[in-house]
């Protein structure tokens, strides 16, 4: 059960609540510091200092309230208090600033409202100066056009500020929504290169070991009790790991993530056992100190590594591959060589590319997402080349050479 936090107190209650109860304050405030205010307040004659404020705070809080659920209502408050204030010709400036409010109601529905409701509210007060220097002309009265424009331009620029509001939040919002389908993809594509990595390469050695034991099962009955123990092994390394990314994929549901690290170079020699089990000798060698590497380099190497002792183990029709592991002062170097028949006995999409596997095309991206080196094919004296250069942290690696090679066959 998701529960969302309770908002702040400025937000549970409406902003017209807030407005009103400040110009209620100061309206109390000057009732009990000043004489007969009362009377004041209500009567324009009697104080005109007081009704352009009482006129104010109507307006202002009326807006306030009605600015989100109606704004095109504000917007008429906001006119109806500037029309209101062009009678009280001793307080001159009343009106202007009572226009300025529609202004502001107008910029704000032009940065968060649709379009067809924001033009609404720009007709509404050009419409309003247009009806009162009419209204003045034919009665008589003096009018000023430079004032009356000078208005109609404050709205046209509010608009137009709160326009440009809105189009940048639309454009930011549509970056976030193509960042989040990048993440989204970029995370699909992780999950499907490990997907493809832990299981192509455990199911390919549990099918050797069932055809080797099928095979042998009545000639060589310890040979057989051998090739299950491998397949039992295989088969619980390979629901460990499912169980470890289902666990990661549903820890956002609230459940705990599991605690199995995820796999890197240090888990070489059991991969070299399995390899060694499906028939296959492989020569491990490292080079230089080894040093503890970040885990995303940890992992895309040794993914590299199982793909290709995979594609061997698959398609080489070799029993010798040489693994190498290089520990340099800026970069890890990986590198799978077999002497096997190249890329004419590869299987689907491992080789040059033209097929539908995804073996060489996922160490490819994962190189590419370390900004690294990646390169495999043929070589030119036979058998099958794939090499990676990851770059490291400046200071992760030592400069020392130190060969310790690993050899294990069957």
């Amino acid at each position: 059960m998701i529960t969302e936090p309770r908002p702040p107190l400025l937000r549970r209650l409406p902003a017209g609540v807030w407005v009103g109860a400040l110009w209620t304050t100061v309206i109390v405030y000057r009732l009990l510091t000043r004489e007969d205010e009362l009377r004041h307040l209500v009567s324009y004659h009697g104080n005109p200092e007081d009704m352009p404020m009482v006129v104010t705070a109507v307006v202002t809080t009326l807006v306030a309230a009605l600015l989100v659920r109606l704004p095109l209502a504000a917007v008429v408050v906001a006119l109806a208090g500037a029309v209101y204030a062009l009678g009280m010709w001793q307080v001159p400036e009343t009106a202007p600033l009572q226009f300025l409010i529609a202004d502001g109601v107008v910029g704000y529905c032009a940065a968060t409202r649709s379009r067809r409701l924001s033009l609404s509210a720009l007709v509404l007060p050009i419409a309003t100066l247009l009806g009162l220097f009419l209204h003045g002309v034919v009665s008589g009265y003096a009018v000023d056009p430079v004032a009356y424009a000078g208005l109609a331009a404050t709205v046209l620029i509010a608009w137009l500020v709160g326009n440009t509001v809105h189009q940048g939040r639309a454009h930011a919002e549509a970056l976030r929504g193509r960042a989040h389908e990048q993440a989204v993809t970029a995370e699909r594509l992780r999950i499907a290169r490990e997907l493809h990595d832990m299981v192509a390469h455990n199911i390919g050695i549990i099918a050797i070991q069932a055809g080797m034991g099928s095979r042998v099962m009545d000639t060589q009955p310890a040979e057989t009790r051998a090739a299950l123990e491998a397949i039992e092994a295989t088969s619980r390394e390979t629901l460990a790991g499912l169980r470890r990314m289902l666990g990661a994929l549903r820890q956002g549901e609230g459940e705990a993530a599991p605690l199995e690290a995820a796999p890197g170079l240090g888990e070489l020699d059991r991969l070299v056992a399995r390899a060694a089990g499906a028939g296959v000798r492989v020569a491990l060698t490292r080079r230089g100190a080894a040093c503890p590497l970040p885990p995303e380099v940890d992992l895309a190497a040794y993914r590299i590594v199982q793909e290709a002792v995979t594609n061997v183990v698959k398609h080489s029709g070799t029993r010798d591959c040489r693994v190498t592991v290089e520990y340099g002062p800026r970069e890890l170097g990986v590198t799978v060589l077999d002497l096997g028949a190249g890329a004419a006995t590869l299987g689907p999409g491992n080789g040059t590319g033209h097929g539908t596997g995804y073996g060489l095309a996922g160490m490819r991206e994962r190189v590419a997402l370390l900004d690294g080196e990646f390169s495999a094919g043929p070589r030119s004296g036979g058998g099958f080349l794939v090499a990676a250069r990851l770059p490291l942290p400046d200071g992760a690696a030592a400069d020392t050479a130190v060969e310790t090679p690993v050899e294990v066959g069957p």
